[in-house]
């Protein structure tokens, strides 16, 4: 069982008015996390298909911007296996609306490399459906109030579409 808990009408995580789903569980414990208290896998509300029914709902109105998945971790394997069905199911009934992801995890290093902790079956996929990846894990030292939508200057939004089609990181800069 996945748990999580939801946002409605959420201006801070992306662009516009947005949903966001903050997933349960995280391995990286960032010194001063936001949200320490998504570390625990057993956190928050079961995520079930009604969970997952609402938040299509949620999305539906046409100045929600798109979904916004956080947490936690949503690269943790145990989070993919079950987000992946769900962000699937969010671009299809949806395509015209953008899905943001925030993780500890670099794309480069750890997502994209054979063997890291957080790469699995389900890593390529679940990317495919991500159109900006906010990643890398805060670090306190690195913080800084005045960036966009990151706590540290370490963290990198990544244009995940034109990262697709250029066949390089291509920072988000909208």
């Amino acid at each position: 069982m996945n748990y999580c808990e939801i946002k409605n009408c959420d201006i801070a995580n992306g662009i516009g008015v947005r949903v966001s789903l903050f997933v349960s569980g995280c391995t990286n414990h960032c010194e001063e996390c936001f949200q320490p208290q998504t570390w625990d896998f057993d956190y928050g509300q079961p995520f079930t298909e009604e969970t997952e029914n609402y938040i299509l709902e949620l999305l539906k109105p046409s100045y929600i911007n798109g979904l916004t998945l956080l947490g936690g971790e949503p690269f943790e394997p145990k989070n993919q296996m079950c987000l992946l069905p769900f962000i699937k199911k969010v671009k299809d009934t949806y395509p015209q609306k953008d899905i943001w992801c925030f993780s500890g995890f670099t794309l480069d290093s750890e997502l994209l490399k054979d063997g890291s902790y957080p790469r699995c079956e389900y890593t390529d996929e679940m990317l495919s459906y991500i159109d900006v990846l906010v990643d890398g894990r805060f670090v306190k030292k690195l913080k800084d109030i005045s960036l966009l939508f990151r706590g540290s200057s370490n963290q990198r939004l990544i244009d995940l579409n034109e990262t697709r089609r250029q066949g390089q990181i291509v920072l988000w800069s909208k």
